[in-house]
């Protein structure tokens, strides 16, 4: 599918759920580089950072300490150097509202947090066919919204 790795960054406080999905990956048939950061501060700060290399997709969660998925997830649209990231809210939440609320703030995918493992990485895998796709086909990423 490529040669470099696709670049993949979850902002996540919960440990267990960073095993999870590194595991999902790992598990995955494709190339990944797979980085976290625990909250919305920490994240904000790395991708602000100039050495930061930036993702091709950020998984973000929304319940974070400090600063909240949502208020990241603005914060990044209004910023033009990282406003072409694809976001996937990965999240506990099925709220009608959440998802609304994160797909008109400029979401691409939202993820409700599988309780199954082999149900995480057929999501995740789907996640990263889809942006890749749109990633070399030269598609608008800004237009596509998934909802798993």
């Amino acid at each position: 599918m490529q040669q470099e790795p696709i670049q993949i960054l979850l902002a996540e406080d919960d440990e267990d759920d960073r095993l999870f999905f590194k595991k999902a990956f790992n598990d995955i048939k494709i190339k990944t580089n797979v980085r976290f950061v625990n909250d919305g501060v920490e994240l904000m700060n790395h991708l602000t950072q100039s050495s930061s290399q930036l993702p091709h997709i950020l998984f973000l969660d929304l319940n974070m300490p400090r600063k909240n998925g949502l208020e990241c997830l603005v914060e990044i649209k209004r910023m033009t150097h990282l406003k072409h990231i694809a976001i996937a809210i990965y999240s506990t939440s099925s709220s009608d509202k959440d998802i609304e609320e994160t797909f008109v703030q400029g979401a691409n995918i939202y993820i409700k947090k599988p309780s199954d493992f082999t149900v995480l990485k057929q999501i995740l895998e789907e996640v990263v066919k889809v942006n890749w796709q749109y990633q070399t086909s030269g598609l608008n990423r800004d237009t596509y919204l998934l909802s798993l």
